[in-house]
């Protein structure tokens, strides 16, 4: 019985075998049909691949997204990117999946790396793993800065085509139409958007809203020399087209910016790095000072060596932060922040924390009250005056906090290295005899 079961179950899978076989013989005969190859010829072109960049990179931008640390830097790089490609969610998200894959490839190794080599020594773990997110910080926004760059002297081609089609359609928006068809620039898409903004109902309105997205003032200066002259006419001065004059004098312009990033950048080039070197070279010199002159053992190993060494990674922060500050060009930097509900205006929305920042928000009407928005009208700030108080009373509570916490173990380690210290003598020069 139980040999019948084997043949009948081998017989039954020979025949499957079969019918297969005959199903994809008269399956491969139709799609040998001109129909079907006329199909496939259409969609050679576009089908994309499975396994492309182009699918890869808005799967890895999904993914970023969700991971809580890196969200921070891939909102950030977005937020950016945004102004420069308007409107266009698909390559806002190829290019800051592509940054952050570049970054993450670099810094990830190198913080295993120094996790690795210094897993016996905490606080020089905690300087280098300091420099290294410093130093992927440098590099998203350089990496943002090229793109910026990139499209800044793109409009110099841009504006050069946009004055030969003037003189031939002799219409603002249409000279602007025709040049910006050009898909491979990244300024078409501004060129697109200011076409836009002339041909809609309300190009006044829609103008100022261009002015909050544009990637820098020259664009800005265009669309609207653009806007009154399409509304107003253009006209002749010492028999030149005033249009014209008013786009050759942003060319200059721009020419001028150009040559001040690349200098700028010349300038600072290994700057942020450089600013930042003398936090790695703490502990090497700590180690061969207590190695040649062992009565510095005591000075590092007590509150004075430890209070030098934490004004210097602080003084070094200020020195990063203030070359950051000095090398940004200021284009693609503006307005990155998310402005309409930032984590101040969070906090103040619950009642307590509200009435315990009202208690130091001086008075509308006030002379204090008055000289603070003064200040924040002068610099341009977009801080509304309950953020501003909600800033200084957070830096005020962290300040507290970490002073406490730093003295009470500048203290403890004090009292440790007192009572561990063991009697020693020494000279300058020659090693110390111990345990007398």
């Amino acid at each position: 019985m139980d040999n019948q079961i084997i043949y009948y179950i081998m017989g039954g899978s020979a025949g499957a075998f079969v019918l297969i076989i005959l199903f994809y013989y008269i399956l491969s005969k139709k799609m040998q049909t001109s129909e079907y190859k006329r199909i496939q010829a259409l969609q050679q072109g576009t089908k994309e691949k499975s396994f492309s960049g182009e699918i890869l990179f808005q799967k890895l931008y999904l993914t970023y997204i969700k991971i809580p640390f890196i969200k921070r830097y891939a909102l950030k790089i977005r937020r950016r990117l945004e102004i420069i490609n308007i409107d266009d969610e698909y390559n806002t998200r190829k290019g800051t999946a592509k940054i952050l894959t570049k970054s993450l490839a670099i810094i990830v190794p190198i913080v295993l790396v120094t996790i690795i080599l210094t897993s016996s020594n905490y606080l020089l773990m905690f300087i280098l793993l300091i420099f290294e997110l410093f130093m992927i910080d440098t590099f998203i926004d350089g990496s943002v800065d090229k793109i910026d760059n990139k499209i800044l002297k793109e409009q110099i081609d841009f504006f050069s085509e946009i004055r030969h089609a003037y003189h031939e359609f002799n219409m603002v928006e249409e000279a602007i139409y025709q040049v910006s068809q050009d898909d491979e620039k990244d300024v078409s898409r501004q060129g697109e958007k200011i076409y836009e903004i002339l041909i809609s109902d309300d190009p006044e309105m829609e103008l100022e809203k261009y002015y909050d997205i544009a990637p820098n003032s020259f664009l800005k200066e265009f669309a609207g020399v653009s806007y009154l002259t399409k509304e107003f006419g253009d006209r002749k001065v010492d028999g030149a087209s005033l249009y014209l004059k008013n786009v050759n004098n942003i060319t200059q312009e721009m020419q001028l910016e150009i040559l001040k990033r690349d200098k700028l950048n010349y300038v600072f080039q290994s700057l942020s790095v450089i600013s930042i070197a003398p936090v790695l070279l703490l502990e090497p010199l700590k180690s061969w000072a207590i190695s040649n002159f062992s009565f510095t053992e005591s000075w590092y190993m007590g509150k004075p060596g430890m209070i030098v060494q934490i004004l210097i990674l602080i003084l070094t922060f200020v020195s990063y932060v203030l070359v950051r500050k000095l090398k940004d060009n200021g284009s693609t930097g503006i307005n990155t922040k998310n402005t309409e509900n930032p984590w101040q205006e969070k906090l103040y929305k619950k009642k307590p924390i509200k009435k315990i920042v009202d208690l130091f928000i001086p008075k509308e009407g006030t002379k204090e009250y008055r000289k603070i928005r003064q200040l924040l009208k002068d610099s341009a700030s977009s801080l509304k005056m309950h953020w501003l108080y909600i800033n200084r009373i957070t830096l005020a509570i962290v300040t507290f906090f970490a002073s406490i916490i730093i003295f009470a173990q500048l203290h403890t380690v004090a009292i440790d290295y007192i009572y561990t210290e063991p009697t020693t003598d020494y000279d300058i020069i020659r090693r110390t005899i111990r345990g007398r």
